[in-house]
């Protein structure tokens, strides 16, 4: 990124009196977290049909537990790297600015960042798989390694599920409106570490625009919000959001 673009989207987020910001696998990089699409992602080594998805479960919940309990170990000891702690500090001061992930992993929330807006819900909580009443709602699970997999249901001692959105699955009607609602009013939309492939996520870029926004994008690799940007920074998140909020 060269210093004349850096000083415009530093220019650009100063200004925003609303700025949402949404995330994806790419600020978690940093933090040796893979991401699913890029050179190396999750998504190379294994099918995700057979890992996040509702049939996926059915036809092996042990196979599916064993990768979400790796996956759980991995972020466990990962940190929050500069792009977290970044946008945690803008949510805290920076009025306005709201922060929209596609991520699970927790450590925009472990950076402090609040307002948060989780579209595809956390690697650690897991409900009822079988929906029983008591466990239909989601709750806090931080077992490392999980003491049985796949784990049960302490209320009805069926299997249990994670709380994320998987594959096939449509996202929280709530959730979704609030993000649509924090893209359709922001001055200033920043897509970061995020493929812009995946819906309903991937919409809200072009939703941002054609509302009036600029947009910025964060991205090492060219993605479909590329060609809708004003400003493509091609760079990884904690290394461009250090230099951005170095000038403000």
């Amino acid at each position: 990124m060269t210093s004349g673009a850096a000083a415009q989207v530093a220019e650009a987020v100063r200004r925003a009196t609303r700025l949402t910001v949404l995330t994806g696998a790419g600020v978690s990089a940093a933090s040796g977290i893979p991401t699913f699409r890029g050179a190396g992602g999750l998504w190379k080594k294994v099918r995700a049909e057979t890992l996040a998805s509702a049939e996926g479960f059915e036809n092996d919940p042990k196979l599916v537990w064993e990768w979400y309990d790796w996956r759980r170990g991995m972020i466990r000891d990962a940190q929050p790297n500069r792009a977290h702690t970044v946008l945690a500090r803008w949510t805290q001061e920076r009025p306005g600015t709201t922060v929209i992930t596609q991520n699970v992993d927790g450590l925009h929330e472990r950076a402090g960042t609040n307002p948060i807006t989780r579209l595809h819900g956390s690697i650690w909580h897991v409900r009822c798989w079988t929906g029983c009443v008591a466990g239909r709602e989601d709750w806090r699970d931080d077992s490392v390694p999980l003491l049985t997999l796949p784990p049960r249901c302490p209320h009805c001692g069926g299997l249990v599920r994670p709380g994320v959105v998987w594959f096939g699955e449509s996202l929280d009607p709530e959730i979704l409106q609030r993000a649509t609602d924090a893209a359709a009013r922001c001055d200033v939309f920043l897509a970061i570490g995020t493929s812009a492939v995946v819906y309903p996520a991937a919409g809200l870029v072009p939703h941002a625009r054609r509302s009036g926004a600029t947009i910025i994008e964060i991205n090492p690799e060219a993605t479909d919000a590329s060609g809708i940007a004003e400003f493509v920074i091609r760079q990884p998140a904690d290394e461009a959001l250090a230099a951005i909020d170095a000038l403000l």
